[in-house]
C-alpha cells in the first residue's frame, strides 16, 4: 500500500498517460499543491489513475511478473490502518492536531481542542506514522476503497478481497476521515458510502501494489 495518499504531483503523471477508461482532468484539486493530496476525484477516476499506472508498470517491466496497482479493498485498508492496533486510531484513544488534519477544534476521548486549518496538508507534514510506516491514516482526505457498500460485515470475504457482489453498486467505500470531519469520523473501524460520482474536495485515496 502506498504510504501516503496519491498527490497532486503523482495524480499530474499518471493523467497524462493515454486514456484507457475515462478522461481525467490534469489538475483537479481544490487546494493546490504538488505534495497535498488530490482530491475532487471521483471513484472512477480514482481506479482509472490505477490502470494507466499498471499499464506504465507493465511497460517498464524486463520480466514477465508483472506489477498491478489498484485501490484497497475496505478490509486491506483498515488493516494497513491499524497495523496491530486495537485502540480507536493507530495512535491510541484519542487525536491530536499535532498528529492528524482533521476539525481540529473537536475532541474524541480524552483529546485536547487544537487548530482546525479548514484544507489539507501535503502528506506526511504530521507527526503521525503507524507501526507499519503508513502516513495519513486519519484524516486530511478520506480514502475511496473498491467495495460496494454493505451495511454490515455478514457474509463479507475472509481473505481481505474486495466485497462486490451482492452489495449496494450506487455508493462506493470510503474510509479515514477528512480534514473538515469530527475525529470520531477518522477512527480506524469508521465505515463511509458515497456514490462512486462524488467529486469532493475531502475525497482522495492511495493504492496498493501487487506483484503477479
Amino acid at each position: 500500500m502506498s504510504r501516503y495518499p496519491i498527490t497532486q504531483a503523482q495524480w499530474r503523471v499518471v493523467a497524462a498517460l493515454p486514456k484507457v477508461n475515462h478522461d481525467l482532468r490534469p489538475d483537479p484539486a481544490n487546494f493546490k499543491g504538488d505534495n497535498r493530496p488530490i482530491e475532487i476525484v471521483s471513484w472512477y477516476e480514482a481506479v482509472e489513475f490505477c490502470v494507466r499506472l499498471s499499464r506504465l508498470a507493465e511497460s517498464r517491466l524486463s520480466n514477465a511478473t508483472g506489477k498491478l496497482y489498484r485501490l484497497p479493498s475496505e478490509a486491506e485498508w483498515e488493516y494497513a490502518c491499524r497495523a496491530e492496533t486495537t485502540t480507536p486510531f493507530h495512535t491510541g484513544d484519542t487525536l491530536a492536531v499535532e498528529w492528524a488534519n482533521y476539525k481540529g477544534d473537536l475532541i474524541y476521548g480524552d483529546g485536547v481542542p487544537g487548530e482546525y486549518r479548514h484544507h489539507t496538508t501535503a502528506v506526511g507534514q504530521l507527526g503521525s506514522v503507524n507501526a507499519w510506516g503508513l502516513a495519513d491514516m486519519h484524516g486530511n482526505v478520506w480514502e475511496w476503497c473498491l467495495d460496494t457498500w454493505h451495511p454490515s460485515y455478514d457474509g463479507a470475504p475472509t481473505d481481505g478481497r474486495a466485497w462486490i457482489v451482492d452489495g449496494d453498486d450506487r455508493f462506493r467505500l470510503l474510509r479515514g476521515g477528512a480534514w473538515n470531519n469530527h475525529p470520531s469520523y477518522c477512527r480506524s473501524a469508521l465505515r463511509d458510502r458515497t456514490m462512486p460520482e462524488e467529486r469532493s474536495n475531502h475525497i482522495g485515496f492511495r493504492v496498493v501494489r501487487m506483484s503477479l
